[in-house]
């Protein structure tokens, strides 16, 4: 019989990293949030092969005799969870938000502990199914991205199968992974129309040429070899003999020098003798799925703004002369508040926001649905009054929920950038002199019609966000804190 005191073992080996022999120095983060830790060689070895082979690449530090390992690219956060797993063999998950549990599963993933990972992997997938479908477009992408997470892989293509929309439809279908799609093409009960599927093909390959000539007359024979070769894991995985005859003549055969011969050939025979064999393969019809699909199974982080508009938005944060997109978004916009769940109090918005710094309210204009917004990177305070300086903040509009009809204002006079109104049970956010104001005299902004973006004499922000000094009613409102992503 064997008595095991594992628990004991694993505090002992944690408290080892306060231990001041260490003689492995971690440099991680970057600019001001880099920060050290220390760590034995000996167990790191022991403990991972990942580090065993950084430590074997690493010159000796004749000032200290330690190792230095610099880790830029891994907040502080997740490699101190990281180390405390390497030393006590012990993950606290209550208390982890659901994001810093997905990057820790990613940095597990590089780092090559497979066994956190694939428990993160699948405790993502059982308990926090709702999160990975509020964020489906970033773990979509950086599943395929990292190419590790097979469970993952099928949790998301179980999803567009049956609401192929989500990316087919999507602003970044272009630039998915040819992983991504070919996986998504394996898939017998993808639903979607074959012929469907054959356009969004060719719009995928050709965007991966942006060389190719807009015009498919002008196509030189090397231009069909170039697309030829772009799609070749793909155009296997079309169900040709599945395509009706008018689409193939109208859809296929103008793209015929992409395919093989006999493949175009037997194509052709078929449609003229359906019933003869052919040489070729034929794939079986993709499923139909018999029970009704549910309207929306993806739920939007937010009920006023999409991707792209928070994408253009964090760009705005950062002064960036081009726009993010939702791929490379470097933020994450965290629902503090929403009014149609929360209320529409000022009092409320005081009393949720109070200590909260860098945040965007974004409000949605009832009769013009006009989305109107602003950025305060300093923290709401209930307890003062007065003006609040900052050379930072900004406020927006974009009208008919358009990225293309945008108005950005910076703020022009950073000693009246915002206020933190005296009454705070009458006013909520306050932009300027009124240059975006929330207010209501009944304690709800969606009732009379007092909110406002002034057009005052002397501008505080740059320009109007909207052409108009009418006051008016919100459907509903939203306040986001943005976190910088950690990976």
């Amino acid at each position: 019989m064997a008595f095991k005191f594992l628990e004991k073992l694993s505090q002992d080996f944690s408290e080892l990293l306060n231990d001041i022999e260490c003689n492995v120095i971690f440099e991680v983060g970057q600019e001001q949030n880099i920060k050290t830790f220390t760590a034995h060689s000996a167990i790191l070895r022991y403990r991972s092969s990942y580090f065993n082979k950084e430590l074997t690449n690493t010159v000796l530090n004749d000032d200290n005799n330690s190792k230095i390992i610099i880790k830029p690219d891994i907040s502080t956060q997740i490699f101190e969870i990281i180390l405390k797993y390497i030393y006590g063999g012990i993950i606290g998950t209550e208390n982890m938000d659901t994001r810093t549990m997905y990057d820790l599963m990613i940095v597990a993933n590089k780092l090559e502990f497979g066994e956190l990972s694939e428990k993160l992997e699948n405790h993502l997938i059982e308990s926090k199914a709702s999160w990975l479908r509020t964020h489906f477009t970033f773990v979509y992408h950086s599943v395929f991205k990292h190419n590790k997470f097979q469970n993952l892989e099928k949790f998301c293509n179980d999803i567009i199968v049956k609401h192929p929309s989500i990316i087919f439809e999507s602003a970044e279908f272009t630039s998915l992974h040819e992983s991504s799609l070919v996986s998504i093409l394996k898939r017998d009960d993808l639903q979607m129309e074959e012929s469907k599927i054959w356009d969004y093909l060719i719009k995928w390959g050709t965007a991966q040429t942006p060389t190719l000539p807009k015009k498919l007359e002008e196509w030189s024979d090397e231009n069909f070899n170039t697309s030829k070769a772009t799609l070749q894991q793909c155009l296997p995985l079309v169900r040709y003999f599945h395509i009706s005859n008018s689409d193939v003549m109208n859809k296929i055969k103008p793209y015929k020098k992409i395919l093989d011969k006999q493949l175009w050939n037997d194509l052709k025979q078929h449609l003229i003798l359906p019933n003869q064999s052919v040489e070729s393969i034929i794939l079986p019809p993709r499923l139909i799925l018999k029970q009704e699909l549910p309207a929306r199974v993806i739920e939007s982080f937010s009920t006023i703004i999409n991707e792209e508009h928070a994408a253009m938005i964090s760009s705005w944060i950062n002064n960036q002369p081009t726009n993010y997109s939702s791929l490379n978004n470097p933020y994450e916009f965290q629902l503090i508040l929403r009014g149609s769940k929360d209320g529409f109090s000022p009092r409320k918005f005081w009393d949720i926001c109070d200590g909260h710094a860098n945040t965007i309210v974004v409000t949605k204009v009832k009769g013009t649905n006009e989305i109107i917004g602003g950025f305060n990177p300093l923290a709401w305070d209930k307890t003062k009054s007065g003006w609040v300086k900052t050379n930072k903040s900004f406020i927006f509009s974009f009208r008919d929920d358009s990225i293309q009809n945008k108005i950005l204002s910076r703020v022009k006079s950073k000693n009246m950038a915002l206020l933190n109104p005296d009454n705070k049970a009458i006013f909520g956010p306050y932009f300027g002199a009124s240059e975006f104001m929330m207010r209501s005299d009944i304690s709800d902004f969606t009732q009379d019609e007092r909110n406002l973006c002034k057009i005052p004499f002397f501008k505080h922000y740059e320009e109007s966000i909207r052409t108009t000094n009418d006051e008016f009613s919100i459907i509903d409102y939203e306040v986001f804190k943005v976190i910088k992503k950690s990976i």
